[in-house]
């Protein structure tokens, strides 16, 4: 018989050969997790059952897909207010318990609150207020929508009446839209991240001008969703304008505050993100009219000056200018001649006064009044007397021609200053200058040799 071994001292220890027993692992299962404090959790009722005054409930999680059961035990039941039901939203304190018997972990539920309107509107608010404050709601960060997009990206609940109000009341207004649609939950659990992926699968569309996120009206549990703060920071972040069309007129979810464009229904974000073709072709004819106006006023105001402007005499006479122009220098040329011919006048006047004064003064004028210039045979002009002695040869010039003489000596009593006698053959005296003036002229035609 072999020696019976002692049981591992931990479970890391165990092994084929020195296993546990099952009652140690549940019964080390039960200390661990019933060591674990009583917790108080938030979750929507989805199973209400009682039996034998006891309550089973099964709570989900608002956001994920996550559910647990819950244990009410009757002494607890009967101290609530109201018997929680189905749908609810409600915060429970539980503890987790093991059952040593069947192996199961059960929740158990030591006390249990509804959620009331009020709290979740305070939570709301001072998620608003914190996103605010992040700057997630400026009206600088929202974008313009195009005037007309070509495709427009719709988020919404398959075959709901949001899409279809969506799709009709676009599509009279613009029958040439198109649209890109992604059908996500838009209650539950699943709504907000299906939406999240819907939009992001639709912003990264180059094609899609918009996004539009549309649900139809429903309680404000129905709506949570759609003020989670993941959904509305994956909106802020989008590259892509975004509307907001949740439920009716006096909802507000986050949505509405962080959009680029918050729509009252479904068809008001249609009416809003898409113009009316009737609309837009009376405003066109409209602007062609007016148009036409403005070019027929600034024809006509330019008929205008353009008439204003013939008849000015410039251009009604363009050739006036050049008449007035040409009688000016007729006028101006005419005035020249008189000036000039007057100028002329005057100089041959000044001319003629001026030879007539050079003639007065010329040797020759001496010569015409009688006198004679009495040259030596080297053409000195004779000056004194004692130089031409008897026998010398002389040329007395006078004013038309020339004579040869012969002297017969100087005159008695012919000193400078004594009275002049009268000889055989005599000539006037001559000036000194004019005798030197006359004695050098060249001039053929006054000159002759005549013996004397």
């Amino acid at each position: 018989m072999s020696q019976e071994r002692e049981p591992a001292a931990t479970a890391a220890d165990t092994d084929p050969e020195n296993p546990w027993p099952l009652r140690r692992l549940a019964e080390n299962l039960k200390t661990h997790i019933e060591r674990a404090p009583a917790t108080w959790i938030e979750g929507q009722l989805i199973e209400v059952s009682v039996r034998n005054g006891h309550a089973f409930l099964t709570m989900r999680d608002l956001e994920v897909d996550n559910s647990l059961p819950l244990t009410l035990w009757s002494s607890v039941l009967r101290q609530l207010p109201e018997r929680p039901e189905v749908g609810s939203r409600v915060v429970a304190q539980v503890k987790p318990s093991f059952f040593l018997k069947t192996g199961r972990l059960s929740m158990n539920v030591s006390d249990l609150k509804p959620v009331g309107l009020g709290d979740l509107l305070a939570r709301l608010e001072r998620l608003r207020r914190q996103l605010a404050e992040e700057g997630l709601f400026d009206p600088s960060r929202k974008r313009p929508l195009p005037f007309l997009p070509q495709r427009i990206g719709l988020i919404t609940g398959a075959n709901s009446d949001a899409e279809k109000d969506v799709l009709r009341n676009a599509t009279l207004r613009w029958p040439a839209v198109a649209f890109e649609v992604r059908h996500a939950a838009v209650q539950g659990p699943r709504s907000v991240p299906e939406v999240i992926a819907a939009l992001e699968e639709l912003d990264a569309i180059p094609e899609v001008d918009v996004i539009v996120i549309a649900r139809g009206g429903g309680a404000l549990e129905d709506l949570l969703g759609f003020s989670d703060e993941r959904l509305v920071r994956a909106v802020a972040a989008a590259h892509t304008p975004v509307v907001s069309a949740i439920g009716h007129e006096a909802d507000r979810p986050l949505l509405d505050d962080v959009a680029d464009l918050r729509a009252s229904t479904p068809t008001d974000a249609a009416k809003r993100i898409v113009p009316e073709v009737e609309a837009e072709l009376a405003l066109i004819a409209e602007g062609r009219a007016r148009l036409g106006r403005a070019v027929e006023l600034i024809l006509e105001r330019g008929a205008r000056e353009l008439s204003q402007l013939r008849s000015r005499p410039v251009l009604a006479e363009p050739e006036g200018m050049i008449t007035v122009r040409a009688e000016d220098v007729e006028r101006l040329r005419e005035r020249s001649r008189l000036s000039l011919g007057h100028r002329l006048s005057r100089a041959g006047d000044e001319v003629t006064q001026l030879a007539a004064r050079v003639r007065s003064l010329s040797p020759q004028s001496t010569l015409d009044r009688g006198y004679a210039v009495l040259q030596l045979e080297d053409g000195a002009v004779l000056r004194d007397a004692e130089l031409a002695p008897a026998g010398t040869c002389l040329t007395a010039r006078l004013a038309s021609g020339r004579l040869a003489l012969v002297s017969d000596g100087a005159v008695p009593g012919s000193q400078p200053g004594a009275p002049s006698q009268p000889r055989d053959v005599s000539a006037p005296a001559a000036s000194a200058d004019a005798a030197d003036a006359a004695a050098h002229s060249t001039d053929p035609s006054t000159e002759s040799d005549v013996n004397a």
